[in-house]
């Protein structure tokens, strides 16, 4: 038969035995369980110890202070001889007979039960990064010919009006006077043209 020993601080130790078969021993502070743990860090239904194939485990039902192994808190622990865990304050040992450690050996378990850990209070837990799909790029617009056209004039236009302006500045500088006086100044006088001279010949009466 399993042996549970369960210790609360300043009292004596406690032993409880059940048979090996035994599906489910309830403990907790409430006195429906079938382990009763007279302690305050105790929840009502504190914990559950189930049979499982090939042997046993202990689960947290819920409780405030948890199951802890080695100071770390878990939801659910299988349990081996000579295991000794705290449910709350309250220490709780696990022991097997060499008879019953023979015979849990022959079940074979579908799975190894495993440990489950609880997450501290203030742990918060994120949902998984969705990988960042690549943004589409729009499409250039197509730019017709003449756009094309009117652009290359434009920036011409501009080019050749930067370059006149900083000669027009060059040439001040240097003597003093207009560019575009000076340009106007050696154009040769624009003359009429010479009219055509008309004959009226008046007949005689």
């Amino acid at each position: 038969m399993p042996r549970v020993t369960i210790t609360v601080p300043e009292k004596n130790a406690q032993p409880y035995r059940f048979p090996l078969d035994r599906h489910s021993v309830t403990l907790g502070r409430g006195s429906e369980n079938d382990i009763v743990m007279d302690c305050g860090s105790v929840s009502v239904k504190h914990a559950e110890m189930r049979r499982v194939q090939g042997g046993h485990e202990l689960r947290d039902l819920g409780s405030t202070n948890g199951i802890k192994l080695n100071g770390e808190r878990y939801e659910a622990v299988p349990l081996h001889h000579g295991m000794s865990l705290q449910l709350g304050d309250v220490a709780f040992d696990f022991l097997l007979t060499e008879e019953e450690q023979e015979a849990l050996s022959q079940e074979k378990p579908d799975e190894a039960s495993p440990i489950l850990a609880v997450p501290e209070p203030s742990e918060k837990r994120l949902p998984p990064l969705k990988e960042e799909q690549p943004k589409a790029q729009p499409l250039p617009l197509p730019v017709k010919t003449n756009s094309r056209k009117k652009i290359v004039i434009v920036w011409i236009l501009l080019a050749a009006a930067a370059f006149f302006t900083g000669m027009s500045f060059r040439f001040k500088k240097e003597t003093g006077r207009s560019l575009l006086d000076a340009i106007w100044s050696q154009r040769p006088p624009l003359t009429p043209p010479a009219l055509p001279k008309i004959s009226i010949i008046v007949p005689s009466p």
